[in-house]
C-alpha cells in the first residue's frame, strides 16, 4: 500500500528521544529519513544499555527503526560538503544537537531555509532561543524538574520523574504536527519554513491545567501516587486476591453511581458534604476508606465485572510484564517483528490504525550501514567515497 509521507526525504541531525521520535513516527508513516551519525559512535543512544539480543540499547531500537545512517563527520569540510547535497534533497530536516552546534555548522532551521527555501527545517532544543537557560544541556529529567511535572508527580513525601520521558517524546510528537502543518502549508505556498520546538515549552504546556489552578486560586497541587489531585475518588486500591484495581470518577453523576451501586452506600451518596467533586477531593481520605473497604473484600475479576456494569471506569495496575502478556494486545495483533542488526526483536504497532496503509516498521540500522550508498546517489564517485573512509570522514 502506498505511505502517506512516501514521497518524503527527511534528514535527521539527531540523538537520544527527542528529534529521533519524531523521524521515526515520519518513518512509520512512509517518509524516508536519512539519520546523519557521528563515525564514532553515532547517536550516543546506541550504547545506553545491550538490553535487546545482548547487543542492542532498547532506546535505539525503540526509535530508529525504517531509517538509513550515514556516519558522516561534517566537521570535515569533504563531510560538511556531502551533507550539503543531502540537504539539497531534503524535504525535512530535524536537529536537536547541543545548544548551538547546529548554528555553528550553518544547518540551524533558519540558516537552512534561507540557502533552501522549500525546506521545512526544526531545531529542537531543551529551552528554546532567548532565555536565560537556553545555553543550558537539557535532558528529560532535567527539563521536567524545571518545568514543573515532577513537583505533581509522586507523592507529598516523595517527588518523582514519571516513567516515561514525556518531555522528550511530547517536544517530538510537536514536531510531527508542526512538520506535517508546513508541509501542508508548502502544497500551497511553495516555500518551507523554519521551526523551534523546545522540551521546557512542551512541558509547560503540559503544566497549563495545574498553573490554571495555582493562578486562580494560589493553590498548588500535592501529588498524591496512582490518584489526581484535581478529582477524586480517583485512585488504587488493593482487593482481596492481592491485586491492585485502579477505578476513577469524572463527574457526580459517576459518584453516584459508584456509592449507591457498586459501594451499596446511599448515606455516602446522599450527604451533602460530598456532593460536588471540590468537596469529595478535599474529604478524599474518607472516600479512600469507604472504596478499600469494599475492593479488599472482592477479586480484582468480579471488582471489574461490578464496576463496568455500573459504567465506572476502572483497570487494573500492571507490572511492565504484565503488559508484554497484555491479552488486549495480542488478540488485536499489535505485535510485529522488526528486524536489527542483532537479529529480529518484537515492538508494537504504531497506534494510527487504517485499512488504507500498512505501517512499515522498517529494519533498524546498524551505524553508518548506508553511509556508501546514500553518499552516491547525492554524485560523490567511488574514489572520493574511498578516499573519505580512508580519511576517517565516513
Amino acid at each position: 500500500m502506498d505511505l502517506p509521507l512516501r514521497d518524503l526525504v527527511v534528514v535527521g541531525l539527531e540523538q537520544a528521544v527527542a528529534a529521533p521520535t519524531a523521524t521515526r513516527t515520519l518513518a512509520d508513516l512512509g517518509a524516508r529519513v536519512i539519520k546523519v551519525e557521528n563515525p564514532r559512535g553515532g547517536d550516543f543512544a546506541r550504547d545506553y544499555d545491550n538490553a535487546v539480543l545482548g547487543e542492542l540499547a532498547a532506546h535505539f531500537v525503540w526509535l530508529n527503526r525504517g531509517k538509513e545512517s550515514v556516519a558522516l563527520n561534517f566537521r570535515d569540510p569533504r563531510g560538511a560538503e556531502a551533507l550539503e547535497r543531502l540537504f539539497a534533497r531534503a524535504d525535512i530536516v530535524v536537529q536537536n544537537l547541543a545548544p548551538g552546534a547546529a548554528a555553528r555548522y550553518g544547518f540551524a532551521a533558519e540558516q537552512l531555509v534561507e540557502r533552501f527555501p522549500r525546506i521545512v527545517a526544526v531545531d529542537i532544543s531543551g529551552y528554546g532561543e532567548g532565555g536565560p537557560l537556553s545555553h543550558k544541556r537539557a535532558y528529560d529529567l532535567l527539563v521536567q524538574s524545571e518545568a514543573g511535572s515532577c513537583s505533581i508527580t509522586g507523592t507529598q513525601e516523595h517527588r518523582a520523574k514519571p516513567g516515561i520521558p514525556v518531555a522528550d517524546i511530547g517536544a517530538g510528537m510537536y514536531t510531527v504536527t508542526s512538520v506535517l502543518a508546513a508541509i501542508h502549508a508548502r502544497t500551497a505556498t511553495g516555500r518551507g519554513t523554519a521551526l523551534s520546538i523546545s522540551l521546557f515549552d512542551t512541558v509547560v504546556e503540559w503544566m497549563s491545567y495545574t498553573m490554571n489552578i495555582t493562578m486562580g486560586t494560589g493553590e498548588q497541587q500535592v501529588p498524591n501516587g496512582v490518584s489526581s489531585p484535581a478529582v477524586s475518588p480517583y485512585g488504587a486500591y488493593p482487593t482481596a486476591d492481592g491485586f491492585t484495581l485502579v477505578l476513577g470518577t469524572t463527574n457526580d453523576g459517576e459518584w453516584q453511581r459508584l456509592a449507591r451501586t457498586v459501594l451499596g452506600r446511599d448515606d455516602l451518596a446522599d450527604d451533602p458534604a460530598f456532593t460536588h467533586n471540590d468537596d469529595r477531593v478535599r474529604l478524599r481520605p474518607r472516600l479512600d476508606e469507604a472504596i478499600r473497604a469494599w475492593t479488599t473484600t472482592v477479586p480484582i475479576a468480579q471488582a471489574e465485572k461490578i464496576l463496568d456494569d455500573a459504567a465506572i471506569g476502572n483497570s487494573r495496575l500492571n507490572s511492565v510484564q504484565e503488559v508484554i502478556d497484555h491479552p488486549h494486545l495480542s488478540a488485536r495483533d499489535r505485535w510485529r517483528d522488526v528486524a536489527t542488526p542483532a537479529g529480529p526483536w518484537r515492538a508494537p504497532l504504531p497506534p494510527p490504525i487504517t485499512p488504507d496503509w500498512a505501517l512499515p516498521m522498517g529494519p533498524v540500522p546498524a551505524l553508518g550501514e548506508h553511509t556508501e550508498a546514500v553518499l552516491a546517489e547525492v554524485g560523490l564517485t567511488a574514489d572520493e567515497i574511498a578516499q573519505l573512509r580512508a580519511d576517517r570522514v565516513i
